[in-house]
Protein backbone atom coordinates (compact mmCIF):
# COMPACT_ATOMS: atom_id res chain seq x y z
CA UNK A 1 0.00 0.00 0.00
CA UNK A 2 1.24 3.45 -0.91
CA UNK A 3 -0.04 5.18 2.18
CA UNK A 4 -1.95 7.46 0.49
CA UNK A 5 -4.52 9.98 1.98
CA UNK A 6 -8.17 9.83 1.24
CA UNK A 7 -7.77 12.50 -0.88
CA UNK A 8 -5.17 10.67 -2.56
CA UNK A 9 -7.48 8.12 -3.15
CA UNK A 10 -10.02 10.54 -4.77
CA UNK A 11 -7.87 12.14 -6.93
CA UNK A 12 -6.62 8.75 -8.14
CA UNK A 13 -10.75 7.62 -8.36
CA UNK A 14 -11.04 10.75 -10.53
CA UNK A 15 -8.30 9.65 -13.10
CA UNK A 16 -8.99 6.82 -13.60
CA UNK A 17 -12.68 7.35 -14.25
CA UNK A 18 -14.16 6.17 -10.96
CA UNK A 19 -17.35 8.40 -9.29
CA UNK A 20 -16.00 12.07 -8.58
CA UNK A 21 -16.65 13.04 -5.12
CA UNK A 22 -19.49 15.03 -5.36
CA UNK A 23 -21.56 11.90 -7.21
CA UNK A 24 -20.07 9.76 -4.25
CA UNK A 25 -21.64 12.03 -1.60
CA UNK A 26 -24.56 12.69 -3.56
CA UNK A 27 -25.32 8.95 -3.77
CA UNK A 28 -24.29 8.25 -0.45
CA UNK A 29 -27.41 10.78 1.07
CA UNK A 30 -29.85 9.13 -1.25
CA UNK A 31 -28.97 5.97 0.04
CA UNK A 32 -29.28 7.07 3.73
CA UNK A 33 -32.52 8.96 2.64
CA UNK A 34 -33.81 5.59 0.86
CA UNK A 35 -33.34 3.92 3.70
CA UNK A 36 -35.00 6.02 6.41
CA UNK A 37 -38.44 7.57 4.08
CA UNK A 38 -40.28 4.50 4.40
CA UNK A 39 -40.67 4.21 8.43
CA UNK A 40 -40.25 8.30 8.83
CA UNK A 41 -43.74 8.04 5.56
CA UNK A 42 -45.71 5.82 8.20
CA UNK A 43 -45.13 8.12 11.53
CA UNK A 44 -46.48 10.96 9.09
CA UNK A 45 -49.32 8.74 7.64
CA UNK A 46 -49.87 7.62 11.31
CA UNK A 47 -49.94 10.72 12.78
CA UNK A 48 -52.70 12.03 9.83
CA UNK A 49 -55.25 8.95 11.26
CA UNK A 50 -54.94 11.00 14.92
CA UNK A 51 -55.74 14.05 13.77
CA UNK A 52 -58.04 12.77 11.36
CA UNK A 53 -60.03 9.86 13.35
CA UNK A 54 -61.72 9.26 16.27
CA UNK A 55 -62.61 5.95 16.17
CA UNK A 56 -60.52 4.32 19.67
CA UNK A 57 -59.16 1.31 17.43
CA UNK A 58 -58.45 3.39 14.46
CA UNK A 59 -55.91 5.40 16.59
CA UNK A 60 -54.78 2.38 18.59
CA UNK A 61 -53.53 0.84 15.17
CA UNK A 62 -52.21 4.33 14.47
CA UNK A 63 -50.73 4.27 17.83
CA UNK A 64 -48.93 1.13 17.48
CA UNK A 65 -48.18 1.90 13.64
CA UNK A 66 -46.13 5.20 14.90
CA UNK A 67 -43.99 3.71 17.53
CA UNK A 68 -42.89 1.28 15.34
CA UNK A 69 -41.98 3.00 12.43
CA UNK A 70 -40.14 5.46 14.94
CA UNK A 71 -38.52 2.51 16.17
CA UNK A 72 -37.75 1.49 12.81
CA UNK A 73 -36.50 4.94 11.80
CA UNK A 74 -34.04 5.19 14.86
CA UNK A 75 -32.81 1.99 14.29
CA UNK A 76 -31.47 2.76 10.53
CA UNK A 77 -30.39 6.42 11.57
CA UNK A 78 -28.04 4.71 14.67
CA UNK A 79 -26.85 2.23 11.98
CA UNK A 80 -26.06 4.78 9.16
CA UNK A 81 -24.21 7.01 11.95
CA UNK A 82 -21.51 4.49 12.57
CA UNK A 83 -21.81 2.89 9.47
CA UNK A 84 -21.40 5.97 7.20
CA UNK A 85 -21.23 9.08 9.27
CA UNK A 86 -18.31 10.60 10.95
CA UNK A 87 -18.35 9.16 14.69
CA UNK A 88 -16.22 9.70 17.22
CA UNK A 89 -12.95 11.91 16.95
CA UNK A 90 -9.87 11.21 14.81
CA UNK A 91 -8.06 8.05 15.75
CA UNK A 92 -11.04 6.66 18.18
CA UNK A 93 -11.56 3.15 18.82
CA UNK A 94 -15.18 2.00 19.09
CA UNK A 95 -16.57 -0.76 21.38
CA UNK A 96 -17.61 -3.25 19.01
CA UNK A 97 -20.66 -4.17 21.79
CA UNK A 98 -22.00 -0.63 19.83
CA UNK A 99 -22.06 -2.07 16.52
CA UNK A 100 -23.28 -5.23 17.50
CA UNK A 101 -26.52 -3.66 19.16
CA UNK A 102 -26.98 -1.31 16.28
CA UNK A 103 -27.01 -3.93 13.78
CA UNK A 104 -29.22 -6.30 16.00
CA UNK A 105 -31.59 -3.45 16.05
CA UNK A 106 -31.44 -2.62 12.24
CA UNK A 107 -32.41 -5.83 11.10
CA UNK A 108 -34.71 -6.91 14.03
CA UNK A 109 -37.86 -8.47 13.34
CA UNK A 110 -36.86 -9.77 10.13
CA UNK A 111 -35.52 -13.25 8.97
CA UNK A 112 -31.80 -13.18 9.37
CA UNK A 113 -30.29 -14.30 12.06
CA UNK A 114 -27.08 -12.79 13.58
CA UNK A 115 -23.86 -14.87 15.35
CA UNK A 116 -21.38 -12.22 17.08
CA UNK A 117 -17.75 -13.80 17.21
CA UNK A 118 -15.25 -11.00 18.01
CA UNK A 119 -12.13 -11.01 20.55
CA UNK A 120 -11.81 -7.45 20.43
CA UNK A 121 -13.82 -5.35 23.11
CA UNK A 122 -12.74 -2.14 20.79
CA UNK A 123 -12.00 -1.62 16.94
CA UNK A 124 -10.43 1.75 15.28
CA UNK A 125 -13.62 3.56 14.02
CA UNK A 126 -12.84 3.28 10.46
CA UNK A 127 -12.03 -0.71 10.79
CA UNK A 128 -15.61 -0.98 12.56
CA UNK A 129 -17.03 1.10 9.48
CA UNK A 130 -15.56 -0.99 7.40
CA UNK A 131 -17.70 -3.83 9.39
CA UNK A 132 -20.46 -2.64 9.25
CA UNK A 133 -20.64 -2.06 6.12
CA UNK A 134 -19.89 -5.41 4.70
CA UNK A 135 -22.32 -7.48 7.36
CA UNK A 136 -24.68 -5.59 6.03
CA UNK A 137 -24.24 -5.61 2.45
CA UNK A 138 -23.54 -9.60 2.52
CA UNK A 139 -27.42 -9.42 3.74
CA UNK A 140 -27.91 -9.48 0.04
CA UNK A 141 -26.48 -12.83 -0.49
CA UNK A 142 -29.29 -14.09 1.58
CA UNK A 143 -32.59 -12.06 0.27
CA UNK A 144 -34.59 -15.04 1.77
CA UNK A 145 -33.14 -14.70 5.17
CA UNK A 146 -30.96 -16.96 7.30
CA UNK A 147 -27.91 -16.20 9.10
CA UNK A 148 -24.34 -13.63 9.39
CA UNK A 149 -21.81 -15.18 11.35
CA UNK A 150 -19.19 -12.39 11.83
CA UNK A 151 -15.89 -13.51 13.31
CA UNK A 152 -13.51 -10.44 13.98
CA UNK A 153 -10.06 -11.80 15.19
CA UNK A 154 -7.86 -9.69 17.15
CA UNK A 155 -4.63 -7.45 15.88
CA UNK A 156 -4.29 -7.40 11.88
CA UNK A 157 -6.17 -11.24 12.05
CA UNK A 158 -8.98 -10.11 9.84
CA UNK A 159 -12.66 -10.21 9.86
CA UNK A 160 -15.01 -12.53 7.95
CA UNK A 161 -18.92 -12.78 7.33
CA UNK A 162 -20.53 -15.79 6.74
CA UNK A 163 -23.60 -15.72 4.60
CA UNK A 164 -25.53 -18.67 5.04
CA UNK A 165 -29.48 -19.58 3.76
CA UNK A 166 -31.85 -20.15 1.51
CA UNK A 167 -30.27 -20.14 -2.19
CA UNK A 168 -27.72 -17.90 -0.64
CA UNK A 169 -25.72 -16.09 -3.74
CA UNK A 170 -22.70 -13.95 -4.33
CA UNK A 171 -24.43 -10.14 -4.15
CA UNK A 172 -24.10 -7.54 -6.99
CA UNK A 173 -21.54 -4.92 -7.44
CA UNK A 174 -19.50 -7.66 -5.07
CA UNK A 175 -16.33 -6.95 -7.96
CA UNK A 176 -16.58 -3.37 -7.38
CA UNK A 177 -16.73 -3.76 -3.32
CA UNK A 178 -13.29 -6.07 -3.92
CA UNK A 179 -11.14 -3.08 -5.65
CA UNK A 180 -12.58 -3.22 -9.19
CA UNK A 181 -12.83 0.62 -9.98
CA UNK A 182 -16.72 1.21 -11.65
CA UNK A 183 -17.04 4.08 -14.34
CA UNK A 184 -19.66 5.02 -12.35
CA UNK A 185 -22.11 4.52 -10.10
CA UNK A 186 -25.39 3.43 -11.28
CA UNK A 187 -27.44 3.52 -8.57
CA UNK A 188 -26.98 3.83 -4.75
CA UNK A 189 -26.90 0.08 -4.47
CA UNK A 190 -23.77 0.22 -5.70
CA UNK A 191 -22.84 2.95 -2.75
CA UNK A 192 -21.94 0.44 -0.51
CA UNK A 193 -19.79 -1.77 -2.38
CA UNK A 194 -17.41 1.36 -3.60
CA UNK A 195 -17.40 2.88 0.21
CA UNK A 196 -16.42 -0.89 1.26
CA UNK A 197 -13.85 -0.81 -1.62
CA UNK A 198 -12.36 2.89 -0.41
CA UNK A 199 -12.24 1.26 3.29
CA UNK A 200 -9.90 -1.36 2.59
CA UNK A 201 -7.72 0.97 1.43
CA UNK A 202 -7.73 3.41 3.65
CA UNK A 203 -7.14 0.30 6.14
CA UNK A 204 -4.55 -1.66 3.77
CA UNK A 205 -6.53 -4.48 4.00
CA UNK A 206 -8.24 -6.58 0.86
CA UNK A 207 -11.61 -7.99 0.29
CA UNK A 208 -12.59 -11.51 -0.89
CA UNK A 209 -15.79 -13.06 -1.51
CA UNK A 210 -16.09 -16.79 -2.28
CA UNK A 211 -18.73 -19.60 -2.37
CA UNK A 212 -17.75 -23.07 -3.37
CA UNK A 213 -20.64 -24.44 -4.47
CA UNK A 214 -24.20 -23.11 -5.35
CA UNK A 215 -25.75 -24.43 -2.21
CA UNK A 216 -23.08 -23.28 0.21
CA UNK A 217 -22.63 -20.06 2.46
CA UNK A 218 -21.23 -16.99 0.89
CA UNK A 219 -17.85 -15.42 2.73
CA UNK A 220 -16.79 -12.43 2.70
CA UNK A 221 -13.14 -12.10 4.12
CA UNK A 222 -10.74 -9.11 5.01
CA UNK A 223 -7.29 -9.54 5.60
CA UNK A 224 -4.68 -6.49 6.27
CA UNK A 225 -1.43 -6.42 4.73
CA UNK A 226 1.08 -7.07 6.85
CA UNK A 227 2.23 -4.28 9.49
CA UNK A 228 -1.06 -2.93 8.23
CA UNK A 229 -1.59 -0.23 11.24
CA UNK A 230 -3.98 3.04 11.84
CA UNK A 231 -3.29 6.43 10.92
CA UNK A 232 -4.65 10.04 11.23
CA UNK A 233 -6.65 11.27 8.16
CA UNK A 234 -8.51 7.95 7.43
CA UNK A 235 -12.20 7.63 5.99
CA UNK A 236 -14.78 9.06 8.66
Amino acid sequence: MTGDTPQDIAKQDIVNGSPDALEFAALVCSRVCHDVISPVGAIVNGLEILDEEDDKEMRAHALTLIAKSADQASAKLQFARLAFGAFGSAGAEIETDDARQATEALLAGGRTTLVWDIQPAAMHKTRLKLLMNLVQFATGAIPRGGELKIIVDAGNGGMRVVASGVRARIPEYSDTACGTAPSGLPDSRAVQPYLISLLCKAVQASLSVSQETEDAPVTFAVSYAPGAEMTSGMIG
